[in-house]
């Protein structure tokens, strides 16, 4: 079986359907999250994400915490309803094209 014909695992109950980017980082120096990237690393992830938009027009980029569940059915998953912190800055907030 080729490597990109196995689910990954990275999201549950997104991983036959979806791509998943990490980063290195998300850990303050007491082990809280945090945003730590670097701009290095915030530049060659905005890159990779532009690249793989470009082959998946229709996709949506989240972060893991955007995944879980919206306990209070809100619309909105709170703070309180993560199930990861991960990623430690909010995706949306970010420009990727």
């Amino acid at each position: 079986m080729r490597s990109e014909d196995v689910p990954g695992a990275h999201a549950r109950g997104y991983n036959a359907n979806s791509l998943g980017v990490c980063y290195e980082g998300g850990l303050d120096v007491n082990g809280r999250p945090a945003d730590t990237r670097t701009l290095r690393q915030k530049e060659a992830m905005h890159r990779l994400i532009a690249n793989l938009l470009q082959s998946y027009p229709e996709a949506r980029v989240v972060g893991h915490r955007d995944l879980s569940p919206d306990k209070n059915y809100n619309g909105i998953v709170d703070p309180w309803e993560r199930t990861k912190e991960c990623p430690c800055f909010e995706v949306k907030a970010e420009a990727w094209e």
